[in-house]
């Protein structure tokens, strides 16, 4: 096939989805064709050695990657987001016009950031059958906790639109399922594809001293959370579980994020001396660093449109045949649950939690890696790159055929 792919994001940007699919794609026999923006992200500022033009196109056997300019003005607020947002649909919808016009079928990793610029496409390419794989139904338009099908805003309206033209929505995420099908989505036209992880990079493996040292101190257990400090995880839930368990545990917070001051402050409120921060590392030191902890930590907060998602994190934590607490409700509690992967317990409880952490200070270490073995085989099995590929390589050429 011919297939077209739209994505806000793309490498070297770190916005693996799209990449590997495109690579994937174009592996297996296909033709692939990538729009997408000039690399900006999470700086906001257009990388070094790159310049925004309007005609920049890369290719290599199979696969060509067409980028067109958007805003990047390195302001983090709603209106830059906006002006990101608008002037990349208008650009994609300028040069995807013809670059786009002959694809069989058309892909779209599907962010809020990449709503207007699908709208624009649906209307100029009229017949090109579309698949949408929604990441992420939160606009940030609002204060989270708001009811999805009462969200307002731009964003929220046309997203919902987009949605119900598309000729197939993939979700990450049984009960994003119902919640796009809640958003007026016939049921049959969508299929639920959990996302994978780099494989190249996570995968079971020894730590080594300088990985020990940094997340060690003694024997203690230790329980790490790596990734974003956001409002989204209520990492302060993990501060009070920990600090009321500082002779028994330790907590690492691994990475930084808006939240970050916040979270630090009440660990010093508290006096959790055995709650520490390490900055964000790179991807590649994280398999050594989870494999250094005991268990790795996924925390979201109580809030309706989180119960459908799946942090990537929990992705990595499985490849790497990691254990895990979650203090998450939803698909993350489940799927933790349902491989026999580590423990769980309902989001922003941080007494719940903190019961949880003792008793994953008791289990003993032939136990936790039977967990990390269970999770592992659990990622092979259903959100592999493999796995996630097939369904998706399948759900284009079925709505390819049927149109």
């Amino acid at each position: 096939m011919k297939v077209g792919i739209l994505s806000y994001h793309f490498p070297p940007e770190p916005a693996f989805i799209p990449g590997s699919l495109a690579e994937e794609l174009a592996r297996r026999g296909h033709e692939v064709r990538v729009l997408t923006g000039f690399p900006d992200y999470p700086g906001g500022q257009v990388y070094p050695g790159w310049r925004q033009r309007f005609r920049h196109v890369t290719r290599s056997e199979r696969l060509t990657v067409r980028r067109v300019p958007r805003y990047a003005g390195g302001d983090a607020s709603p209106v830059a987001r906006m002006a990101g947002y608008l002037s990349f649909a208008g650009s994609a919808a300028l040069a995807g016009r013809r670059y786009l016009a002959d694809v069989d079928v058309l892909y779209v990793f599907q962010f809020p950031a990449t709503t207007f610029a699908t709208a624009g496409l649906l209307r100029l390419l009229g017949r090109v059958p579309t698949v949408l794989h929604v990441q992420d139904l939160w606009t940030g338009e609002v204060a989270p906790g708001q009811a999805a099908q009462a969200r307002p805003g731009r964003i929220a309206t046309t997203m919902r639109r987009v949605l119900r033209e598309a000729d197939a929505v993939a979700v990450t995420a049984p009960s994003m399922r119902e919640l796009v099908v809640a958003d007026g989505v016939a049921e049959a036209r969508v299929r639920t594809v959990l996302n994978w992880t780099d494989e190249r990079i996570f995968q079971p493996v020894r730590p080594g001293r300088d990985a020990q040292a940094l997340v060690r101190r003694d024997a203690r257990c230790v329980v790490m959370h790596a990734g974003t400090i956001g409002v989204r995880q209520g990492l302060e839930t993990a501060v009070r579980a920990a600090a009321a368990l500082d002779d028994r545990m330790d907590l690492v917070l691994v990475g930084s994020g808006a939240q970050e001051r916040r979270v630090r402050g009440l660990a010093t409120e508290l006096g959790a001396d055995n709650v520490r921060f390490l900055e964000r590392r790179s991807p590649l030191d994280m398999p050594e660093l989870y494999a250094a902890a005991d268990y790795q930590l996924v925390t979201l907060r109580d809030l309706p449109e989180l119960s459908g998602t799946v942090p990537s994190k929990v992705q990595s934590a499985l490849a790497c045949a990691a254990p895990m607490v979650a203090s998450a409700g939803g698909d993350t509690a489940a799927l933790v649950e349902r491989a026999r992967a580590g423990l769980s317990c309902p989001p922003e409880d941080w007494a719940a939690l903190a019961d949880r952490f003792w008793l994953a200070t008791t289990i003993p270490a032939p136990a936790r890696v039977e967990m990390g073995r269970r999770g592992r085989e659990t990622y092979l099995r259903e959100m592999s790159l493999r796995a996630g590929v097939d369904r998706i390589e399948a759900l284009l050429r079925e709505i390819a055929v049927r149109r």
